[in-house]
């Protein structure tokens, strides 16, 4: 008899998927009179090898008593566990006096089954534990009390975050029969796999800035604080959408009535506060205000001290949540718990880090940014949402300033995330990212792939939406992209970028009336609306085309675009190259385009960055398609990465560079192909012309 045999004859064969149950090596059920004795074998089954401290344990078992009689009626729970397991011959629990654990040798059950099948690339057996497990939820039926539950909620979302995860990764590396039944598999589990799932919300909420009336002094951003927690516990809610921060952010400082704001957000509902810090106590008044008359529906003021608050977020708990619930008729769903911060100095930063970032104001606020989550993060190396933060400043820093080193700022985005998703697998935010660093080392398949499972994760997430709209459109899938573009402007309808993006979508798709409200739109956010040209020209009005880009010359020539390494123009100089670059963009004479064609030959040979945005879109506009294909195939980064979804545009002379003959080589080369053959092929190369 080998060892494996050996093991098997010691091992509990336990069901963690629906209702729990475990069973001796000879298939015979134990029976477990003691439900919290089953509730402990349960909880150490999910993470075999996992030490539990014991005192943790105790607390979440018996929350209804004193810490000393919690830890005695563990120490009595344990014992009878083993003497019921030892029974049958099995000695599977590992106890020390700080911890307890289920030695993994000891145990087979279907998660870890699961788990080590999909690790083990054996799609036969993935496929058969998917349909098997279906969407029955783990340790279905069970509940204790609210500790309890909380936790058992937060390790079901950790779980299927774990599987996704897992999943992903094997059906990348599968071959293509065994990646598409992997993908169906999946679905038995996770219904909108990889689909857009438009959610109904029965109330869309705008969260607006609390006022902090502060007695005591210092930089302790409290009502920042309130108002993200508020933010994350709604978000968790069935039912309810909230409007995005950066357009809430926009809106209210325009300094509008509730009800002007409601209708400016499309929301339904407001909710409002302030935030009064004192020595030693900290009171909140929150209201929820009816969007469209302006009047009070629910209010109340919560007092506690600077502690309760850092300990779990206590003061905006469940009480504050199924109150806003109840004055919307909305049943709470409980959220999972976040990877946050008890340390109060380490929370302070990550909020002015998070401030700072928001105001796009260039590099030195960027780089300022930055330095403040690193901060936070020296203090609380386990804050997982500051790492995502903190990967979001590094991408944002190398798509919107003027820098020359954004692949390495796209890198250690990618490391930050990682270490995010390593801390809190659900962090939707965090896969968006490396999505994006994908892109700049040519796997636009996995780009995809991480898209998709951000959405998974976070599908309410504006940001998560656009990045995933993005990536599709960069890869030429305009009528897929669709959804997730709208879905990212309703959430969030005051960002001019969004505009932009849906401006795109409807040139690609041939909408060009769409396109020029999308560009309009951009405008009056006072965003430079670089796609209303674009959509003008492709209506045949050349003249009012070539007049909207030189009236974005200051725009474009100082903040937007200026190029990393080179100085601000001078007037003169800006207006005629805007000149230039409008005639050879937008007039429709092929005199005009080719001497634009010359000029930015030039630029890619002598600017620090070749491959600039700058440079970039223009060579994509124009359809000079060697320049476009030779700046892509050297180096895609997050600043000229959106340049890509101008490809798809069916528009002489953008349409140039996809009818090269070349340009499924280039596609190829740069991973497009893999992705296509992965995903489905662009809405204008429908199958693969290398096989027709």
């Amino acid at each position: 008899m080998n060892q494996t045999q050996l093991e098997a004859l010691n091992s509990i064969e336990a069901t963690l998927f629906g209702e729990f149950r475990i069973a001796a090596p000879s298939g015979e059920i134990i029976e477990l009179t003691d439900r919290r004795a089953s509730l402990l074998l349960a909880i150490l089954c999910i993470e075999p090898g996992h030490s539990m401290d014991r005192e943790a344990l105790a607390r979440l078992l018996w929350a209804d008593r004193f810490l000393p009689q919690a830890k005695a009626s563990l120490r009595q729970c344990l014992l009878k566990l083993q003497r019921k397991l030892m029974e049958h011959g099995i000695d599977a629990l590992v106890v020390s006096r700080a911890e307890v654990s289920v030695n993994p040798d000891s145990l087979r059950c279907d998660l870890s089954g699961l788990e080590a099948a999909i690790a083990a690339a054996e799609t036969d057996h993935v496929v058969g534990e998917l349909l098997s497990i279906g969407n029955r939820p783990l340790l279905q039926g069970v509940s204790l009390n609210p500790s309890f539950d909380e936790w058992l909620t937060d390790r079901r979302v950790h779980v299927d975050a774990r599987l996704r995860s897992g999943l992903s990764e094997a059906i990348r590396s599968a071959a293509k029969p065994a990646a598409e039944r992997l993908t169906e598999a999946a679905r038995a589990r996770f219904p909108s796999y990889r689909a857009f799932n438009r959610i109904t919300h029965q109330a869309t909420i705008a969260l607006l800035p609390f006022q902090q009336i502060d007695a005591v002094g210092g930089n302790f951003f409290l009502a920042d604080g309130i108002v993200d927690e508020l933010s994350t516990r709604l978000a968790g809610v069935g039912g309810i959408a909230l409007a995005g921060r950066s357009s809430v952010a926009a809106v209210a400082a325009q300094g509008d009535t509730l009800p002007q704001m409601a209708q400016t957000l499309g929301v339904s509902h407001l909710i409002e506060g302030e935030v009064r810090r004192r020595e030693q106590e900290i009171e909140i008044r929150i209201a929820l205000i009816n969007g469209q008359t302006g009047t009070e529906i629910w209010s109340d003021r919560l007092n506690g001290s600077i502690e309760h608050f850092f300990d779990g977020r206590k003061i905006i708990g469940t009480n504050v949540i199924a109150a806003i619930c109840s004055a919307l008729c909305l049943t709470v769903t409980p959220a999972p718990s976040r990877k946050m911060t008890r340390d109060r100095d380490a929370y302070a930063l990550y909020l002015q880090g998070r401030a700072m970032i928001q105001r796009i104001g260039g590099a030195d606020v960027s780089a300022k940014g930055i330095e403040l989550y690193e901060q936070a993060l020296e203090i609380d190396p386990e804050f997982a949402e500051c790492w995502t933060a903190l990967a979001d400043a590094h991408i944002m820093t190398a798509a919107t300033t003027p820098s020359l080193e954004r692949i390495e700022h796209s890198t250690k985005a990618a490391e930050c995330a990682k270490r995010a998703l390593v801390l809190d697998p659900t962090q939707g935010q965090a896969f968006s990212i490396l999505g994006i660093h994908e892109w700049t080392q040519f796997r636009p398949a996995d780009a995809l792939e991480m898209a998709f499972e951000a959405y998974a994760r976070d599908p309410n997430d504006a940001d998560v939406c656009s990045r995933l709209g993005s990536c599709l459109l960069y890869l030429g899938k305009a009528r897929e992209a669709l959804p997730y573009v709208e879905a990212a402007v309703d959430r969030d309808p005051v960002y001019a970028r969004n505009y932009a993006m849906l401006a795109s979508t409807w040139l690609s798709l041939g909408e060009y009336e769409k396109a020029c409200a999308a560009g309009e739109r951009m405008s009056s956010l006072g965003a430079p609306a670089i796609w209303l040209p674009l959509a003008q020209m492709a209506k045949g009005d050349f003249e009012q085309a070539v007049q909207s880009h030189y009236g974005l010359r200051v725009h474009l020539g100082t903040t937007i675009m200026r190029p990393p390494g080179m100085p601000p123009m001078d007037d003169a100089a800006r207006d005629a190259y805007f000149q230039i670059a409008a005639q050879g963009l937008y007039s429709g004479e092929e005199t005009a385009r080719t001497a634009y064609c010359q000029m930015i030959d030039g630029l890619h040979a002598a600017m620090p960055d070749p491959y600039d945005t700058s440079i970039a879109l223009p060579a994509i506009w124009m359809g000079h398609s060697e320049l476009a294909m030779k700046i892509y195939s050297e180096c895609i980064h997050p600043a000229n990465l959106y340049g890509l979804m101008s490809l798809w545009i069916d528009i002489d002379p953008i349409n140039r560079t996809i009818r090269h003959p070349g340009f499924i080589e280039f596609a190829e080369r740069i991973g497009m192909v893999e992705a296509w053959e992965r995903f489905g092929w662009p809405d204008l190369i429908p199958r693969d012309p290398r096989t027709a």
